[in-house]
């Protein structure tokens, strides 16, 4: 299969090439760091490396929290622009064929359970409770305190900043064009990747990137609100894995596919600090009791979905990873 990868020089993109070509498939690089005439946003240049493509997998995207407006214009025109000119062309050039890098920002917060009142959807926290140290969600009919739990992809999305709002449009227009066209499209909603290729020190880093940075410069990891807040935190080669497994499964024509991609070993940000200071030699993290707003407190997947119909699974455990990561150029 020739597989159009657009963000195919970057932190992902550039392992699904590898994966792509491990498994036999002819990847094509469509990427403006490798060449500025790259721009996904540009119907002729789009329309070209289409040729001879039998498949398209959509990595190229502005990624970061985007908490704020400044940067709002660039994060559609680069994500949600540059989508709609992807799948225009594909239209055009007979290629029915996504998969595209999704996100698991498009929910907001994770599940949440009261005792009382079942599943409830806690709204964004209020910035005296963030003030207070009081980070944990309560009930938003009694208050009371909330077990959490895995996120499905049938949970109701709830972005809550500019980037996880062009993350779930681009769903949407996948989900158009695949009608439109009969298309098949996949969407994967990464959560916490991480890996050897991050980028290090740029505003739209993860926080796994800047804990590292931190540990090379000797420095204390400094980790926000109690560090009790759970993510799922997934190998770059096991995120890649996936896509190359949504290229080669069976079609769903007409329609767009969600699957969460994620470990499926939910860890704290607190434990991930601690166990990259352990495996790069310390120093042990500082727990700073900051907060940014737009963060969510938890969010973990059932990626149970992605195992059972792709027979996809994460190969690279939290511990050997983090390892990895820590010595990782």
């Amino acid at each position: 299969m020739r597989v159009l990868v657009t963000g195919g020089a970057g932190f992902i993109g550039s392992h699904v090439v590898r994966a792509l070509e491990a498994h036999g498939h002819e990847p094509v690089v469509y990427d403006d760091r490798a060449d500025p005439a790259c721009d996904v946003r540009d119907p002729d240049a789009v329309r070209r490396a289409l040729s001879g493509v039998d498949a398209v997998c959509h990595q190229a995207a502005m990624v970061g929290l985007g908490a704020g407006f400044a940067d709002a214009a660039q994060y559609v025109s680069r994500n949600d622009l540059g989508t709609a000119v992807l799948l225009t062309a594909m239209s055009e050039s007979g290629v029915r064929r996504l998969v595209l890098a999704g996100s698991m920002v498009v929910y907001g917060e994770g599940r949440y359970v009261c005792s009382a009142h079942g599943v409830v959807r806690p709204g964004p926290r209020a910035v005296a409770d963030l003030d207070a140290g009081r980070f944990e969600p309560s009930c938003p009919v009694c208050a009371a305190e909330l077990s959490r739990g895995l996120v499905g992809e049938d949970a109701p999305v709830d972005p809550r900043n500019v980037y996880a709002t062009t993350k779930l449009t681009q769903e949407h227009l996948a989900a158009a064009w695949a009608r439109a066209t009969d298309g098949s499209a996949v969407s994967l909603r990464y959560h916490n990747v991480y890996g050897p290729g991050m980028p290090r020190d740029t505003p739209y880093a993860g926080v796994a990137s800047f804990f590292r940075s931190s540990l090379a410069r000797g420095e204390a990891p400094r980790v926000f609100e109690d560090g009790r807040q759970l993510r799922d935190f997934v190998h770059v080669r096991d995120v890649a894995a996936a896509n190359v497994a949504a290229l080669e499964a069976s079609s769903r024509e007409g329609a767009l596919t969600v699957y969460n991609t994620g470990s499926g070993e939910p860890h704290t940000v607190g434990e991930m600090a601690r166990a990259l200071a352990e495996a790069h030699g310390g120093p042990e993290p500082v727990i700073t009791g900051e907060y940014r707003l737009g963060d969510v407190r938890h969010i973990a997947a059932d990626s149970t979905l992605l195992r059972t119909e792709l027979g996809w699974k994460a190969g690279v455990g939290f511990e050997e990873g983090m390892r990895e990561f820590a010595a990782a150029e």
